[in-house]
């Protein structure tokens, strides 16, 4: 007979084998997609933004941005010189200011707030928050662009996204998850995914972004940001799983989660570890700086004389920039297989510098690719900083870490705002691409610090070696 006995279905179930502590959350639904829809809605905002911003702020100064292109405007070799041009540029890049200084100030307390709270009440809150707040930006924006409003209120946007997390909670939350599901050997290649998963969602938004608005203006394509930040929402709410197992009952306003933060850097459990948490910090936050104060001054550089792009150029550089995020991953698989971790994330920083050198110079578009191009590798030190932090701290803190790696994000975005948008207006009357030369200077000194940790850490290993060698054994 086929059918079971009575005994047999009264028996409890056979337990389930352990599961080895590296392996415990492996079966998880993947953190990637949510990452693909939130830097997809990222991606589609940002150049669409700063040529929103250039249309609007040039029509109510009586500037004809695309006619001054197509004519004499910008082809021109006088058009730098053109100073109503120059103040609709200087303008811009002032409002890109202000927008991406309220969104830190309105986002440094929440991200440690709720990064920290994650690791005692889980990682899904911690997603669900920003993923909301970008949709509530998004829905910003296009009112601003429906109803003509003044671009002030993408201000209001941006401070909405902030108080909620905005990205940069997003990514801590995420790269916490997969800290959580990944082994210790293989998490700088699981971060390098996720990170690959930026440039994919990055090029996509691109290229579609920059057709898309040439073909039908600027709001269509917010819409599809929209969905895309509504679906990350959703999937946050409803597809993702826990990955933190003792989840235990915490208030959320209150100072233990900042004191969390603050004793990473103070009282880690190896006395060591305290300064290699500081100085990798420094390492990324200039990283950060540099990549964010460039990838601001992209589209504007790209606008201006002698370059002149249409927006679906403008797509296909963003594509190009973002392109680095894959081919970086395939490099950082095929260096691992040679090399530590430090050494191809300083070949990865090398190829940053190079490539920021041939930009500050182009002045026709097969260069500007060019430098897009030498920048293949530059992505590939950031996966492995982060995987080094999240090395230097235990199972319990990973939320309170990438939090302040958040902050350290957040800080250097600000920072790159501030001095690259800052620095652009007042150099381009002698050098438009002087704020991407001065980016490959500041990286050299990430390349000094991960080289001398690196070297540190041999010598350290090796003494230890010969001290345990020589010691006599006892039998």
């Amino acid at each position: 007979s086929l059918r079971p006995s009575v005994a047999a279905m009264a028996a409890p179930p056979p337990a389930e084998p352990p599961v080895p502590p590296g392996r415990r959350c492996l079966s998880l639904p993947a953190v990637e997609p949510l990452v693909f829809l939130a830097t997809v809605s990222l991606g589609l905002q940002g150049p669409l933004a700063t040529q929103y911003l250039w249309d609007r702020l040039g029509a109510d100064h009586g500037y004809n941005n695309r006619n001054s292109t197509e004519s004499s405007g910008c082809g021109d070799e006088n058009a730098t010189a053109d100073p109503l041009r120059q103040e609709v540029e200087a303008l811009v890049s002032h409002w890109n200011l202000y927008i991406n200084l309220g969104g830190f100030f309105a986002s440094v307390f929440s991200v440690t707030l709720l990064g920290a709270w994650s690791d005692s009440v889980g990682r899904r809150p911690a997603l669900i928050l920003p993923a909301a707040g970008m949709t509530l930006q998004t829905a910003i924006y296009l009112l601003v662009m429906y109803l003509e409003l003044h671009v002030a209120f993408f201000l209001l946007g941006r401070l909405v996204s902030g108080l909620t997390g905005d990205y940069s909670l997003i990514l801590a939350g995420c790269f916490s998850y997969v800290a959580d599901t990944s082994e210790r050997r293989a998490r700088t290649f699981r971060v390098a995914v996720l990170e690959a998963c930026l440039g994919t969602a990055g090029m996509v938004a691109s290229i579609g972004g920059g057709q898309w608005r040439r073909a039908q203006g600027y709001i269509n394509p917010f819409w599809l940001a929209f969905a895309t930040s509504l679906a990350a929402t959703l999937y946050a709410a409803f597809f993702l799983r826990e990955s933190v197992k003792q989840k235990k009952e915490t208030k959320l306003f209150t100072l233990s989660h900042y004191k969390a933060v603050y004793r990473l850097y103070t009282a880690p459990e190896q006395p060591s570890s305290r300064w290699k948490l500081a100085l990798y910090s420094l390492a990324f936050f200039l990283i950060g700086t540099v990549h964010f104060g460039a990838r601001d001054l992209y589209v504007l550089y790209e606008l201006g004389f002698p370059l002149c792009w249409a927006s679906d150029l403008i797509g296909y550089g963003s594509a190009a920039s973002y392109l680095a995020y894959l081919s970086s991953l395939a490099g950082l698989r095929l260096l691992q297989l040679c090399l530590e971790d430090t050494w191809v994330a300083e070949i990865g920083l090398i190829s940053n510098i190079a490539g920021l050198v041939v930009i500050s110079l182009a002045t026709t578009t097969p260069l500007m690719f060019t430098g897009y191009g030498i920048l293949f590798l530059s992505m590939a030190a950031t996966p492995v900083v982060r995987s080094k932090l999240s090395k230097l701290v235990s199972e319990t803190e990973q939320g309170a870490l990438f939090a302040s790696v958040a902050c350290v994000q957040g800080l250097s975005s600000l920072v790159a705002t501030g001095v690259f948008n800052s620095l652009y207006p007042a150099t381009l009357h002698f050098m438009r691409g002087f704020p991407f030369l001065f980016g490959a200077i500041v990286l050299l000194i990430p390349v000094a610090i991960l080289g001398w940790i690196q070297i540190w850490d041999s010598k350290h290993d090796y003494n230890h070696f010969q001290d345990a060698s020589l010691s006599p054994r006892k039998d």
